[in-house]
């Protein structure tokens, strides 16, 4: 009885913590909390200029994450981690998000995420290099998702404001090339990855931003700071941590195609919550990108 016994409980936390129930479950976070971030940094670009309003995000989530795991035991990351996760938090969160704040100044929180899905096609290419295309179902999937793309930005206002549309593009390659590159590599274990990245990238932003004569507000909104916070926590803390661990427990295809239910999850927020218009363009385009997703899933269930 007592061998019963010990075995379910050793099996009841190998049980919770099996890929096949977390992954579901981080790809719900980046699905609905990424996809409302976008509208947070609208929000919070009321009051916080664009490479500040990141760094402040990722330094703040950052000390509190890393100070945290300390105080639980976890070891610091030895001098090839920090490197590694400094390389990686640069592209991802430096490059990638500190870019979609500062194209926010110019297009909606619905149309930079539209226009950041084109990532999982970056991340398709990146990974060819490294040996690992896409299979033809999951190829299939990107084909749709990019198609959605197309339809949505028929009826954008992207084509206005080039400065803003080449950021985002450049958001994209490089978030898909961090996302690839930092595969297999000796990173931070966990959640400490989580907090490393930030705290590295956080100082290349608070960097840039001072350097590019950015200064914080003496006044800022309460409603900004909410959003600020919510980024942090949310954003930043819960969704980021999600990606992580489905980028190392999943295909590239799958851990990156959170980037095609973002726009239209970021466009319904801005409906909701910031009265942005939506059109025919935006209905189909959403819906065609939903095709791609279940495609790209199917996909990996196949294999």
């Amino acid at each position: 009885m007592s061998d019963l016994s010990t075995c379910a409980a050793a099996e009841s936390p190998r049980s919770l913590a099996d890929p096949r129930v977390l992954i579901p479950l981080a790809l719900f976070a980046l699905f609905v909390i990424w996809g409302s971030t976008y509208l947070g940094i609208h929000f919070a670009l009321e009051s916080y200029p664009p490479f500040l309003l990141a760094g402040v995000r990722f330094l703040c989530a950052g000390v509190v994450m890393y100070g945290f795991l300390r105080l639980r035991g976890m070891a610091a990351p030895t001098f090839p981690q920090w490197r590694n996760a400094a390389f990686t938090g640069l592209l991802l969160l430096g490059m990638g998000n500190g870019l979609v704040c500062f194209a926010e100044e110019r297009v909606s929180s619905g149309i930079a995420a539209v226009s950041v899905a084109s990532m999982p096609l970056f991340a398709a290419l990146f990974s060819g290099m490294y040996g690992q295309w896409p299979n033809r179902r999951e190829t299939i999937g990107l084909a749709i998702g990019f198609a959605g793309v197309i339809v949505l930005n028929l009826g954008s206002s992207l084509s206005g404001s080039p400065v803003g549309a080449v950021a985002l593009l450049v958001a994209a390659a490089c978030w898909a090339f961090g996302s690839v590159w930092s595969r297999g590599r000796d990173m931070p274990p966990g959640p400490m990855n989580t907090a490393a990245q930030m705290l590295c990238a956080s100082v290349a932003l608070l960097l840039v931003g001072y350097a590019s004569g950015e200064h914080l507000p003496a006044h800022p909104t309460l409603h900004a700071t909410l959003a600020l916070a919510y980024l942090a926590v949310f954003g930043s803390i819960i969704a980021f941590s999600a990606y992580l661990y489905v980028l190392k427990h999943a295909r590239p295809a799958l851990a990156t195609s959170y980037a095609y239910v973002n726009p239209p999850v970021a466009v319904l927020f801005g409906v909701l919550l910031a009265g942005e218009h939506v059109g025919p363009y935006d209905l189909a385009g959403m819906a065609i990108i939903l095709v791609g997703v279940v495609a790209i899933t199917l996909a990996k269930q196949k294999r």
